[in-house]
């Protein structure tokens, strides 16, 4: 199997409001910078799209090191959460059709999910949270 890292961050310029993601794929010395963004959106949505389009460029199972500086990433797959996860108050988990896009991904590609802290100093962070920022900016100027 290949092995891929894969570094990802998200964005929102308003908690929901205009936001963006970033990611970097590096294999074999080579880097591939990914970015995009929606008009009406949440920081965790666009965290977990960040994961799931670095994935979705894969085109063959591999096995990925993925970081990020999203503890509700990390966390809701790393320990379980995201199958059945269920809130404090007992109602469903937001973003379900994400979670499940990226569950299935993982059954393709075994990956290994590795946090770091945000804004910190890690250059692939620091990248990615710099496409995510751009994208939510590029929206809230066309706006």
């Amino acid at each position: 199997m290949k092995k891929v890292e894969i570094y990802t961050d998200g964005s929102c310029k308003q908690n929901p409001g205009p936001g963006g993601w970033g990611a970097v794929l590096v294999y074999q010395g080579r880097e591939l910078e990914l970015s995009g963004g929606q008009a009406d959106t949440t920081n965790n949505r666009m965290e977990l799209t960040a994961v799931i389009e670095a994935l979705k460029k894969l085109r063959e199972p591999c096995q990925v090191t993925l970081t990020t500086d999203s503890k509700y990433v990390s966390d809701g797959i790393s320990k379980g959460w995201a199958r059945g996860w269920k809130k404090a108050d007992k109602s469903p988990a937001l973003n379900p059709d994400l979670w499940g896009t990226l569950l299935d991904l993982c059954e393709t590609h075994t990956v290994k999910f590795v946090w770091v802290k945000g804004h910190a100093g890690h250059p692939y962070n620091e990248r990615c949270d710099t496409l995510a920022q751009g994208e939510a900016q590029r929206i809230m100027d066309k706006k």
